[in-house]
C-alpha cells in the first residue's frame, strides 16, 4: 500500500530525508518514530504529494508520487498536528466544506456518519472554536475520513488529549485497522505506539530500524526471565548457569535474571533445577523493556 525506494529530500543542501526505503502492507498500522527535526513530517509531506522528493521513488495506494499526485491526494487522509479548522464555522459546516472539496457523493450522509461516529453530532451546530482540544481533534479525525481513504497519515493523533479522549482515538484507530485501512502514525507517545502499531520504524534523517515492538526488544535485549526467590539469589546461580538453555545468569538481590532463547521451553527445566537446589520460588516473569528504552538506545546510537 505504501512503498518507497531511496526516497530523499534536500533543502538548500541539507538532507532532511536520506534514501528512505519502506514497504507497508494494506491494513497495517505503521509507527514512524523519531525526535523533532528528524524528517518525519517531511516524509509525510512527500508521501501525500504535498512536496516533491529530490530523488528516489514512492508509491502510495498504487499511485506514483510525482506522476499521479492528484490521485494520491484523492485516496489518502491526512491528520496534521495542527487541525486547521474554521473556528467561526460550525462543526457541520467545517465538514461540509471539506466533503465538497473531496467531491464526496453523499455530502450530508458522510458528514452525519462521521460526526455521529466520533460523538459530535449533538454539537454539530456549535462553532469549532468553542470546542475543547479533544473535541477539535475528534472533528479533525472525522474530517480526515470523509472521503473514505484507504491510507491514513496521522501526525500526533492524541497529542494533548485527556486520557478518555486519547483512548477513544486509539480505539477508533483499531477499528479503522479492522476495516483494512493502512495507517501511518507519527507520534512521540511511545506507549501508544507500542499498543497500536504492528511495526515501528525509528527514523532520524535515515532509517535506523524497522520491526515489530516484540522484534525490537528481541534484537536489542534478547529475552530475559526474572525468577523471584524467597531468599538471596546468588547461591542459586550455579544451579542454572550450566543448563544448555541458559545463555546468561545473574543475581540481583532475591532475583535471578536469566537470558534465554525460548523461555517457554526452558522454564520447566530451570524451575526443576532450582527446586532441586532448595530454592523457594515465589513467582516467574519475563522482563519486558519499554519501547522508550529501545527508542532512546536507537536514536542516540
Amino acid at each position: 500500500m505504501i512503498q518507497t525506494e531511496a526516497l530523499t529530500k534536500k533543502f538548500d543542501g541539507l538532507t532532511a530525508v536520506d534514501r528512505l526505503t519502506l514497504s507497508i502492507d494494506q491494513g497495517e498500522v505503521f509507527g514512524f518514530l523519531g525526535p523533532n527535526g528528524a524528517g518525519k513530517t517531511t516524509t509525510v509531506r512527500m508521501l501525500t504529494s504535498l512536496i516533491a522528493p529530490t530523488s528516489g521513488m514512492a508509491m502510495v495506494a498504487n499511485y506514483r508520487v510525482g506522476e499521479q499526485n492528484q490521485e494520491i491526494r484523492r485516496h489518502v487522509g491526512v491528520l496534521t498536528e495542527t487541525p486547521g479548522l474554521y473556528d467561526r464555522l460550525s462543526a457541520e459546516r467545517n465538514m461540509t466544506i471539506y466533503a465538497r472539496l473531496y467531491e464526496v457523493a453523499d455530502v450530508a450522509g458522510q458528514v452525519e456518519k462521521y460526526l455521529r461516529m466520533l460523538g459530535l453530532w449533538d454539537r454539530r451546530q456549535d462553532p469549532a472554536g468553542t470546542f475543547s482540544k479533544g473535541m477539535r481533534q475528534k472533528l479533525a479525525i472525522a474530517r480526515t475520513l470523509l472521503h473514505e481513504p484507504q491510507v491514513l497519515f496521522l501526525d500526533e493523533p492524541t497529542a494533548g488529549l485527556d486520557p478518555e479522549a486519547a483512548k477513544l482515538v486509539r480505539d477508533f484507530v483499531s477499528e479503522l485497522k479492522a476495516e483494512g485501512r493502512t495507517i501511518f502514525v507519527c507520534t512521540h507517545n511511545l506507549d501508544e505506539a507500542d499498543r497500536l502499531c504492528d511495526r515501528i520504524a525509528v527514523f532520524k534523517g535515515q532509517l535506523r530500524v524497522v520491526d515489530t515492538p516484540a522484534g525490537l526488544r528481541k534484537q536489542l535485549y534478547g529475552r530475559q526471565v526474572v525468577i523471584h526467590l524467597g531468599q538471596e539469589a546468588q547461591p542459586y546461580v550455579p544451579a542454572v548457569r550450566d543448563l544448555i538453555t541458559v545463555k546468561n545468569a545473574q543475581a540481583v538481590d532475591n532475583k535471578l535474571v536469566l537470558a534465554l532463547e525460548e523461555p517457554e521451553k526452558a522454564n520447566p527445566d530451570i524451575i526443576r533445577a532450582l527446586v532441586a537446589a532448595g530454592a523457594d520460588i515465589q513467582f516467574v516473569g519475563e522482563l519486558r523493556h519499554s519501547l522508550e528504552d529501545i527508542y532512546l538506545q536507537l536514536v542516540n546510537a
